[in-house]
């Protein structure tokens, strides 16, 4: 069988030497690239041939797929899926698994940073200080017995709880399904809206949670709540959030994902909006988690050519 690593997913030559060499011993052939393309007829040919391919977030479309008459799995080096045709996928019979858990720790860890930038104006503060400002009657505000609001109360959402309780918060979730998990209270979506200091977005993007917060969101929050969006971008109205952070229906945002990827169009609507602070989408990308998303990946093949396919998608 062929195998195709269709971008470089942060793999290092002396890995990929290593994951050749043990794919070459099962008889199967390995081929890497080590650049991004998005273009899809460029990708078409890196694919050609291939039983199974790896791609992290460029979008998969079924004009690829049906290019692609051998492709059988899938192995995405991202957690979300909803960059692949996944209709088309199922059509036929293309199995497509993730790389769950690989980013867990890295978004984990970005979301709270991104609480404590937004609360004490790190960003603003050293654009003031390198301008020769200074404090001039700043005041910020401790995260400390703040309430934080998850929505989406996954691996990622519950890390962030965790941590969010060495801060003394009190944690407040959002889920679609039922659960139970000590030191949080579950309540429904209008009620973390009301009461939570901090609203933090943990869900994939599908049809229910396009648009989930919008308008009428906005207007449920506290003014001095903020809003942190490290899901996707879609998940949140841009234009909405633009008008909430301009009338003050909330005090602060930061986001790290849009409707495409960055670079973004100059014109992007959340280039206006005060007091936020955007991010180029890096909350998954640290050392640790692409040497985690690499094993992932790769391990999912393997198992699914033992007929033990994991992290499947549907």
């Amino acid at each position: 069988m062929k195998f195709t690593i269709l971008e470089p997913i942060g793999m290092t030559a002396c890995k990929y030497g290593q994951f050749k060499k043990e794919f070459e011993e099962l008889g199967h052939e390995l081929v890497f690239f080590g650049d991004r393309n998005e273009n899809e007829e460029e990708l078409i040919k890196r694919a050609e041939g291939a039983d199974a391919i790896v791609v992290s977030n460029i979008p998969i479309s079924k004009n690829f797929i049906d290019a692609c008459p051998n492709l059988s799995m899938i192995s995405v080096a991202f957690t979300g899926v909803d960059h692949i045709d996944m209709k088309a996928c199922n059509e036929r019979n293309i199995l497509v698994s993730n790389a769950a858990g690989f980013s867990t720790e890295s978004v984990a860890e970005l979301t709270i940073g991104m609480i404590l930038s937004v609360y004490r104006k790190i960003v603003g503060g050293d654009a003031m200080t390198r301008f020769g400002g200074d404090r001039g009657g700043f005041l910020g505000i401790e995260l400390n017995g703040k309430t934080l609001g998850i929505i989406g109360a996954g691996e990622i959402g519950l890390r962030v709880a965790e941590i969010a309780k060495v801060f003394r918060c009190k944690v407040l979730a959002y889920s679609r399904s039922e659960k139970s998990v000590e030191g949080l209270t579950f309540v429904d979506k209008e009620t973390l809206l009301k009461e939570s200091d901090i609203v933090s977005l943990h869900v994939p993007l599908n049809e229910t949670t396009k648009g989930l917060i919008s308008t009428e969101e906005f207007k449920l929050m506290k003014p001095e709540a903020i809003l942190i969006n490290t899901a996707r971008g879609p998940v949140v109205d841009s234009e909405a959030l633009c008008v909430a952070l301009e009338e003050s229906e909330i005090a602060g945002a930061a986001v790290d994902v849009y409707e495409k990827e960055p670079p973004l169009d100059k014109e992007h609507i959340l280039f206006t909006a005060p007091n936020l602070i955007m991010l180029p989408h890096i909350a998954y990308a640290t050392h640790e988690s692409f040497d985690k998303r690499i094993n992932i990946v790769m391990e999912n093949i393997k198992l699914w050519l033992q007929g033990k396919p994991r992290n499947i998608m549907n």
